[in-house]
């Protein structure tokens, strides 16, 4: 059965040092007991140190699967606890990497919808200690799904995670993520999906029609 396993937030805190400055991070997410409030663009008791980057009605809420956790604990050697990617809904029994862009999950009385990968930065290094991960985590094709909220409510540990609507156009998040990471010339099949945040399907398509100005 498809459930929400825990539900995590953080507060801005120094997680490491960068350049030999203090970064700044709401990465270190830890779970919270009862119902939760979601709405505007956060889960109650969250909240981002950089707000550019992170965060927004496209970047509301994070989702990483159990199981995806569990692999990368196998992987590391290392024990991987509740919210340590950084997600505020850690799943079981839900494909948050092969989501379908587009496609609305009731938690509770929440209604959320799958938006865009997550595309790591120095901080997942900072948060592992390991300033290889940024790499491992893009080339594991395992990055977890964003979502925008599309009801408000409250959700809590133990509910279940229903899906509501999936869209045909096929394009998942690990299609989304590995486009962006690892292979440009997957980034035309994405622009299938008209879910797809206005930012990065800008993006995108610049990328697509200049697949070398990065080199």
């Amino acid at each position: 059965m498809a459930t929400l396993l825990s539900v995590n937030v953080a507060r801005p805190e120094p997680i490491g040092l960068r350049r030999g400055r203090p970064v700044p991070s709401a990465i270190a997410k830890r779970p919270v007991e009862g119902r939760v409030r979601v709405e505007g663009v956060n889960v109650a008791g969250d909240d981002q140190a950089d707000r550019i980057a992170h965060g927004g009605p496209d970047k509301a809420v994070y989702a990483y699967a159990r199981e995806d956790a569990d692999w990368w604990a196998g992987e590391l050697g290392r024990e991987i606890p509740h919210g340590m990617f950084g997600e505020n809904l850690t799943t079981t029994g839900v494909d948050c990497t092969n989501a379908v862009i587009g496609e609305q999950w009731r938690i509770g009385t929440v209604l959320l919808e799958v938006c865009q990968p997550r595309v790591p930065c120095f901080k997942l290094g900072l948060r592992f200690d390991d300033p290889q991960m940024l790499k491992r985590f893009a080339q594991a094709s395992r990055p977890g799904a964003y979502l925008r909220i599309v009801e408000e409510g409250e959700l809590g540990a133990g509910d279940a995670v229903e899906l509501l609507d999936r869209p045909d156009h096929g394009v998942t998040i690990r299609l989304v993520s590995d486009a962006m990471l690892l292979d440009e010339e997957l980034l035309p099949r994405t622009l299938a999906a008209p879910q797809l945040p206005e930012r990065l399907r800008g993006w995108i398509e610049q990328r697509a029609e200049q697949p070398d100005a990065a080199q």
